[in-house]
């Protein structure tokens, strides 16, 4: 079945994806896939084998993964070393977990019997693994909530350290024909924080930021987006943006950024230099930050849908390690594809320490 995969999978489809995240290639990550025994999340670890990007660690029924393992012909011993099971109710690492998680979370009264009730839940045990070492970052979400998937990693991984809250990206690529331009772009928020005020709003095109050179190694070029450009309307909205964007430049004067900026403005050179001839970023933004989530979670996805880029996300950013949501919808390869940022992420955070 996985050679079908590769001989039908367009010629140069992941190309753009390895020339963007060319380190995951050969990476010795474990990653934590929190959904095992789903069909998809197990042909997505062959995947990942198969293109060398990370180990895994499939959490989940050990009879249901063994048996989705020999319908894609092959077993756990054959892929020992690069995909290992951990059923949550016959692991090693439960009763040491239990221990972990009640120091963790003791002060919001968790106790002895509610962490083995919790730690039988396979998004707590997956976040359990990354926070004790045993994994590098975890994916989830083909089948439980994006609630559900980052409240527990926000209360077991928590918040970087020079993170002030945790937010959300969409790392869109453009590479089929008729895209005009190739490579990549971030869209934020798109999946988490509904209505960003000013200081948020910075705090997000900062982390964007820095998650667009992490991933890519590019500087980043940040759009602050509205339905004004440099002024032409009056609006509260507008003012939010304008605002964000003194914040954020105030906080890191090195980062090139502008707004407020209507889409256009931000990303076609003609009308940036029509709307806003004195804007530096001449209408070739890679990063774009949206007003909120109304408009981002829009934006992202008719640039999917009726654009046909290929939408990866939502990425959490601003955690201590990486832990990130996938859609119910997910296909194997959008497994893959998360599993691959998961990785850059992890890399890049190390390379900060």
């Amino acid at each position: 079945m996985l050679r079908t995969w590769f001989r039908r999978r367009e010629a140069n489809r992941l190309q753009p994806l390895r020339q963007i995240l060319g380190a995951a290639s050969g990476s010795d990550k474990v990653i934590a896939l929190s959904e095992g025994d789903d069909p998809r999340v197990v042909e997505a670890a062959l995947m990942v084998r198969a293109e060398q990007v990370a180990r895994i660690i499939l959490v989940g029924n050990h009879d249901i993964i063994v048996r989705n393992l020999a319908k894609l012909g092959t077993s756990p011993q054959e892929v020992a070393g690069s995909i290992d099971i951990l059923d949550p109710n016959t692991s090693p690492h439960y009763e040491a977990f239990c221990d972990g998680l009640v120091s963790l979370r003791a002060h919001k009264g968790m106790t002895k019997d509610l962490a083995r009730k919790r730690l039988r839940e396979r998004l707590t045990f997956s976040a359990m693994l990354v926070q004790q070492g045993f994994a590098d970052g975890t994916v989830g979400g083909a089948v439980e909530t994006t609630a559900d998937t980052v409240r527990t990693a926000m209360q077991i991984i928590g918040k970087a350290p020079d993170a002030t809250m945790v937010s959300s990206f969409f790392f869109m690529l453009y590479c089929k024909e008729h895209h005009t331009v190739k490579g990549a772009h971030i869209f934020a928020d798109c999946g988490l924080v509904v209505d960003p005020d000013a200081n948020e709003m910075a705090e997000i095109a900062r982390a964007s930021a820095a998650s667009f050179r992490a991933l890519t190694g590019d500087p980043p070029r940040v759009a602050m987006l509205s339905f004004s450009t440099a002024g032409s309307a009056d609006h509260p909205k507008v003012s939010k943006v304008v605002q964000a964007t003194q914040l954020a430049k105030a906080a890191d004067p090195d980062l090139l950024i502008d707004g407020e900026l209507q889409f256009d403005a931000a990303f076609v050179p003609e009308v940036a230099a029509s709307k806003a001839s004195e804007s530096a970023l001449g209408g070739a933004a890679n990063v774009f930050v949206f007003p909120s989530l109304n408009a981002g979670n829009l934006g992202y996805k008719i640039a999917q849908r009726v654009g046909g880029a290929m939408a990866i996300g939502p990425v959490l950013q601003g955690l201590a390690k990486p832990a990130n949501d996938l859609s119910r919808g997910a296909s194997a390869e959008d497994i893959l594809h998360m599993v691959a940022v998961t990785v850059a992420q992890s890399a890049a955070a190390e390379h900060t320490l």
